[in-house]
């Protein structure tokens, strides 16, 4: 599927498993942006089981400009006991820094929002770091509200697989 746009020479296309190598490059640039690089273990292995093996636990879309990759998002669904629907969880989106402030970024995270209306559901939701001031402003600029009074949490690596241990 490719989407046009209302900016000339971007769409927006889904991936396939031909495309790991380019999700994971854009991976590794986020996490280099956010410092965190040293945190990627992906590969374009475990991209391909993840993303399009016999569970696809989450959707890859790529933007591109005049057929270039230059920004990506990756999401998935979550549930809402308090409402009872699902809602999308954005859990990442980049845009090449070179490309910033042409509005690829906004209309990737408007089709994310189309796709949560067409799907029934009731939010979309994502995290981002404190000190990422532009990226904070933006998204009060598109009327999204941080979640005050609550923190996220992480059960990870080994303390993961021992607390699982404590399951008899």
């Amino acid at each position: 599927m490719i989407l046009a746009t209302s900016v000339s020479d971007f769409t927006i296309r889904s991936t396939s498993a031909d495309d790991c190598a380019l999700i994971l490059s854009f991976i590794q640039e986020l996490a280099d942006f956010e410092k965190l690089s040293h945190e990627v273990v992906a590969s374009a292995e475990t991209l391909k089981e993840s993303l399009f093996g016999e569970h696809h636990y989450a959707e890859v879309m790529i933007g591109e400009y005049q057929g270039i990759a230059v920004c990506y998002s990756l999401f998935f669904h979550n549930f809402s006991t308090f409402t009872g629907r699902p809602g999308i969880y954005l859990e990442d989106i980049y845009v090449k820094p070179d490309m910033r402030g042409k509005g690829f970024g906004k209309l990737m995270l408007a089709y994310i929002a189309k796709l949560a209306v067409e799907r029934r559901c009731t939010r979309v939701e994502w995290s981002v770091l404190d000190w990422n001031e532009p990226a904070i402003q933006f998204y009060r600029s598109i009327g999204a509200t941080p979640m005050d009074g609550w923190t996220v949490q992480r059960l990870d690596g080994s303390e993961l697989t021992e607390f699982a241990e404590q399951f008899e």
